[in-house]
């Protein structure tokens, strides 16, 4: 049974999510530090060699188009075009944010900075992934599931990438199907959207991070938070996203599908989990272990990427795929960051869930030295 109380504490949060600045604002996390937006020259483009074609997606917030730039076909991502004069503050820090983090990152399964333009309106260009994003690929599939030596090797893509950004000191913060994008014959995944991404190790709770179904628990709050009182997260809320992404392509599902943001919070608030009916038995230990309720129980990316590429290669066999996809990337010392670094639920009292994530915990451990 649902506790009222508990309810309408969490209520409270989402709808101001992380209220813990001292005089109660809700102001962007970097604002507050910056009155104006710049981006350094040798980032920006020349639009004379831009063309911007037909839509690709519209958010609230910005409009992805299709164009070329030098006879290179890109991705142009505009902010607000409709009112490119006014937009907001918050937006161009954001805006600024993803510029310089993408511009510092090289992966394979991150997509490739071109450049960016801050007149006559705020742009990014990208290169142009005409697979398009996750979430549209699982659709058109649905009610089937991908295949799953398909799926897996999508999962280590995104792990790869992951534990690149989290050893050069970067949080994605926004881990989710639609944050990532596709090749055009749809057999390699790329990140996308650095909008939200931090460069710390521990950071502060804002009112900006995360999409509540892919979100980890540490980013509610079931209690009021004190004036003053600030809470913090760390790098591990990208592996419980990963968790809930790697579900979303073995069972082809939305999770917690039909319920709103706040049944969403409070499931996953109250140690709710999607079900674990139809994974195979070899993965149950890993999406366990990645959505445990401590974060400290949460394995690293590193050892995510290994533990499924030994699955893809003992269990799934021979896979078409990257030729570099069961290998790390590691980032050289110009690219280190000076910075710190569903239709069916399991609910479950908070002492059998401690349990169950400790063994969980000891399982994928005994499971990952066993795919070694």
């Amino acid at each position: 049974m649902v506790d009222t109380k508990d309810f309408i504490n969490l209520e409270r949060s989402l709808s101001n999510p992380f209220g813990n600045f001292s005089d109660g604002s809700a102001i962007d996390d970097d604002f507050s530090a910056q009155n104006s937006v710049s981006i350094d020259k040798k980032l920006l483009i020349d639009l004379q060699h831009l063309s911007i074609g037909h839509v690709i997606s519209e958010g609230p917030y910005s409009v992805v188009y299709e164009g070329l730039y030098k006879s290179m076909p890109v991705a142009i991502k505009i902010i607000q075009p409709d009112m490119s004069a006014n937009v907001s503050p918050e937006r161009k820090v954001k805006f600024q944010r993803e510029v310089t983090l993408l511009s510092k990152v090289k992966h394979e399964n991150i997509v490739k900075f071109i450049g960016a333009s801050m007149e006559p309106t705020l742009m990014l260009v990208t290169e142009l992934m005409r697979g398009g994003t996750l979430q549209k690929f699982l659709w058109s599939t649905r009610p089937q599931c991908p295949d799953l030596k398909l799926s897996l090797s999508f999962a280590l893509g995104i792990s790869r990438a992951m534990e690149y950004l989290h050893a050069i000191g970067i949080i994605h913060r926004d881990l989710k199907p639609s944050n990532l994008l596709l090749t055009e014959d749809k057999t390699i995944i790329k990140l996308a959207d650095f909008g939200l991404a931090r460069e710390d190790a521990e950071a502060e709770m804002t009112t900006e991070a995360g999409t509540y179904r892919w979100m980890a628990p540490e980013m509610f709050s079931m209690d009021p938070i004190r004036i003053g009182v600030k809470k913090y997260y760390n790098h591990k809320v990208d592996v419980y996203s990963f968790s809930m992404i790697l579900w979303e392509l073995l069972t082809n599902s939305t999770p917690f599908k039909g319920r709103s943001n706040i049944m969403v919070a409070y499931a996953t608030a109250t140690k709710m989990r999607p079900s674990m009916d139809n994974i195979p038995s070899e993965i149950e230990p890993l999406l366990s272990s990645c959505w445990a309720e401590d974060p400290a129980e949460r394995p690293e990316f590193e050892q995510i990427s290994d533990f499924l590429a030994n699955i893809l290669r003992n269990v799934c066999g021979s896979l078409t795929c990257s030729p570099n996809l069961f290998e790390t990337e590691h980032p050289t010392g110009n690219e280190l960051v000076n910075s710190p670094v569903t239709n069916c639920l399991m609910d479950k009292d908070a002492e059998n869930s401690k349990k169950k994530h400790r063994s969980s915990c000891c399982c994928f451990m005994s499971a990952y030295d066993n795919s070694l």
